[in-house]
């Protein structure tokens, strides 16, 4: 297990160093996303203008509040709260984002599926988990938003923040092919069969 502090954005070289078990804390530029987002992206063919190359995602949809744009709230935007959602629903939009948009990294909860294990692979990239029910403690890691696009569709739209000291965050999805929810899972699983074998029972 290492640690490591990322500016973003990075290179996929920097990617490659991470392994399962590993943390990271990110500083500088982070980018939020969601399953509105992902799918006027992908499946209705809309274009961002901001720069996703090199950069990490974390899946969520803040709680804003529009105030007046200042140097504290360059977009318009205060932050309220800002936590993270569950990532599966989000599998199929993983390659894409990466091969299309340059992603490098995808912050969320509860992992991802083979397809996106794949892609991390393929193309250097990891998935950094985050504990549930700790969205009080992210937003203070968050200094400002910065910008936001494709604000019709708030709270859902594409964030960029400003970030400090943004983690730890555990590399649960390495780009090569590592992953502790396969590890987790298989573990299970013998845990399971030694029970039942030592009931008499047939798995």
């Amino acid at each position: 297990m290492a640690e490591h502090e990322l500016t973003m954005p990075v290179s996929e070289d920097d990617v490659r160093k991470l392994k399962i078990g590993d943390y990271v804390v990110l500083q500088d530029t982070l980018f939020g996303i969601r399953d509105a987002t992902l799918i006027h992206m992908f499946d209705k063919g809309r274009e961002t203008r901001l720069d996703l190359a090199g950069h990490a995602v974390i899946h969520t949809a803040p709680n804003v509040k529009k105030v007046p744009v200042s140097n504290s709230c360059p977009a318009g935007y205060q932050s309220i709260c800002i936590g993270t959602t569950t990532s599966a629903r989000m599998e199929r939009f993983t390659r894409p984002l990466m091969e299309k948009n340059g992603v490098r990294m995808i912050i969320g909860k509860g992992g991802l599926g083979p397809d996106s294990a794949k892609a991390f692979k393929d193309l250097g990239g990891v998935y950094l988990a985050i504990i549930g029910g700790t969205a009080a403690l992210e937003t203070t890691w968050i200094e400002r938003i910065l910008d936001v696009d494709m604000d019709d569709l708030n709270p859902e739209s594409l964030w960029r923040f400003e970030i400090k000291d943004f983690g730890p965050l555990l590399v649960a999805m390495d780009s090569h092919g590592a992953s502790l929810y396969d590890a987790v899972n298989d573990q299970a699983r013998d845990r399971r069969a030694g029970a039942l074998a030592r009931m008499g029972v047939e798995s």
